[in-house]
């Protein structure tokens, strides 16, 4: 076995550690725009900016299955050594990511109308996030994209070029902001500006970082690109990762949901707390993703032993990661809840349910994990249906807990679904197992 196939320690931190320096920065990005807009002196450019930006968020994050779908399919046919499949998928992701991108400007009256209805806001907010999200539209070609070029990178284990991109793009778009919304007094004008010149300078600089794809004359072969058979399969992955995460999105929105319904400072006190559960999943992506790529490539070639080891090693990697966090969740818990809410009764709220976010990383461990090592052997139907069924199983212990627990009741069930995730999917390993071997054997 070459060193670059070997399954080692090393080559899971390689690929892992440059995922989770990047999400790091993924935070800033958003919180200097807020404190950019912040210096006009009024609440509606903030909302604007805020609204804005989860509303095409949430648009761009339909598409997410794009970054998914593609470290599976290019991990796999790095795996057979298949390097003309990996040339032409880059370029089948980039026509799928730049369609989706103008069909979006094509619908945004529509689209916006939607997103009002769903997340209303005042008069005054609602037009200045129309003309913020009204610019920012033209970079969603660039951003669709950009999914599938991170999947393609991470597949390849350049995860370090993934990094290059991620911090890059958010410098620039940082850059920008301070210098046309303050700098030149654009305000929120400057700042969606920033971002679409940041997009499209970072989708640049992404096609730049595969560049090795386009020596392969295939990038460029249209009847291999638009191949229908490879166009079926890209779909099945990909619808299946989507429906699994308007699963799982159901999830955390109806919690949401249901924790409005105790009240405000619940409410407020549970936002403080589910940013622990961002910091997990941050944190564990870059495992996930390590697992993608090494289960991927080892699917593709049929190794099941090399799977086998891949999956342990980046899952042990995790572990470890998830006890640090838990004790560091369980220390400096109550310091951080004090740190982002100064009113007396959210953080006080908040301490009552922190034991339930410090043992969120070590319950969550194996879905977050399983979820990584599906991806990477594109059995997205198990992973479509068991999230079905930890959907189903989370929505009978709300009815079931809350009634009796109150809003303890309500964190059990979303601890519940992690581990009906984990249980549900770890029963059907041996027949990812299986499937690989018959794959290979067929091919």
């Amino acid at each position: 076995m070459s060193d670059t196939q070997a399954i080692t320690h090393r080559r899971v931190l390689k690929i892992a550690v440059p995922i989770v320096l990047s999400n790091a920065t993924v935070p800033l990005l958003g919180a200097v725009d807020t404190g950019i807009v912040g210096q006009m002196g009024q609440a509606a450019p903030i909302g604007a900016v805020g609204i804005g930006a989860i509303i095409l968020g949430a648009f761009y994050w339909v598409f997410g299955f794009l970054r998914m779908g593609t470290t599976g399919l290019a991990a796999q046919a790095l795996g057979r050594g298949d390097g003309d499949e990996v040339a032409a998928l880059l370029t089948r992701v980039l026509l799928i990511g730049g369609g989706a991108g103008l069909a979006l400007i094509v619908l945004q009256g529509v689209l916006f109308r939607l997103g009002f209805w769903l997340s209303p806001a005042s008069a005054e907010v609602e037009e200045l996030a129309l003309g913020y999200m009204g610019i920012r539209i033209w970079s969603a070609p660039a951003a669709i994209a950009l999914y599938g070029v991170i999947g393609w990178l991470i597949a390849a284990e350049r995860t370090g070029a993934v990094l290059v991109l991620q911090v890059g793009l958010n410098l620039v778009n940082m850059a920008l902001s301070f210098w046309l919304g303050l700098g030149l007094g654009w305000g929120i004008t400057g700042v969606a500006v920033a971002t679409v010149i940041a997009e499209w300078g970072g989708l640049l600089l992404g096609v730049w970082l595969c560049r090795e794809a386009f020596r392969n004359p295939r990038w460029r072969d249209m009847g291999r690109i638009l191949d229908r058979g490879k166009l079926v399969k890209m779909w099945r992955v990909n619808s299946d990762i989507l429906i699994r995460s308007l699963a799982l999105q159901a999830i955390f929105l109806s919690f949401l949901l249901y924790a409005a319904d105790f009240g405000d400072v619940t409410l407020a006190s549970t936002q403080v707390l589910l940013q622990f559960l961002h910091i997990v999943g941050h944190a564990l992506d870059g495992f996930a993703f390590a697992a993608e790529a090494m289960v991927g490539q080892a699917a593709g070639a049929g190794a099941v032993m090399r799977l086998r080891k891949a999956a342990r090693l980046s899952s042990l990697w995790g572990l470890g990661l998830v006890l640090v966090l838990s004790g560091v969740f369980a220390i400096a818990g109550p310091a951080v809840i004090d740190l982002m809410a100064t009113d007396p009764a959210v953080r006080a709220d908040a301490r009552i349910y922190l034991p339930w976010l410090v043992a969120v990383p070590v319950v969550g461990l194996g879905s977050w994990m399983l979820d990584g090592i599906f991806i990477g052997a594109t059995r997205t139907a198990d992973m479509r249906n068991m999230m079905l069924v930890s959907a189903a199983i989370y929505f009978v212990a709300v009815f079931t807990l809350t009634p009796v627990l109150g809003m303890h009741g309500l964190w059990l069930s979303v601890h519940i679904s992690f581990v009906a995730r984990a249980v549900t999917l770890g029963l059907r390993y041996r027949a990812l197992e299986r499937s690989v071997q018959a794959d290979h054997a067929a091919a």
